[in-house]
């Protein structure tokens, strides 16, 4: 079960450099043949069972994909990684410094690497950009429906 769930956590569908060629509505691709031996093989189908096939592995509006289970599981994951430290006998993690420095975004990082801000205006260069609201993600789209 561990091997199964294992293939759809991190990764998408289908590598792109799994895909061989397109050629006149037809999508060739490389795969593994899972019966031992575990020889590369190659498939061609034509384009709208390729697309059906990878959109199987596509996940709902408000799905999100699982990242971590068992030990390093969101619920109890400092508890636990602390056991294993001491269960491995290393030394346990130096508490955070009492006045972190705020983390660096992508605005701090590009004004490092241009000098130009993200932050100011970028007509008359004064003042600061900030964000007074947020609009929330439209939920009204409709279910994806299963076409298999």
């Amino acid at each position: 079960m561990v091997d199964y769930v294992g293939r759809y956590t991190h990764r998408v569908a289908i590598a792109n450099h799994r895909l061989l060629a397109t050629d006149a509505g037809q999508v060739r691709f490389g795969y593994t043949d899972d019966r031992p031996g575990q020889q590369p093989k190659t498939m061609t189908l034509a384009a709208d069972e390729f697309i059906r096939r990878v959109l199987l592995h596509v996940l709902p509006p408000g799905f999100h994909r699982m990242r971590y289970y068992g030990f390093l599981g969101h619920r109890h994951r400092t508890e636990k990684l602390a056991r294993c430290r001491h269960l491995l006998g290393m030394a346990a993690t130096l508490p955070p410094p009492d006045d972190p420095t705020p983390p660096r975004d992508y605005r701090d990082r590009y004004e490092a690497l241009t000098g130009i801000s993200l932050r100011t205006y970028p007509v008359c260069h004064d003042g600061h950009m900030l964000v007074i609201e947020s609009l929330a993600k439209d939920r009204s789209r409709p279910a994806c429906l299963d076409s298999s």
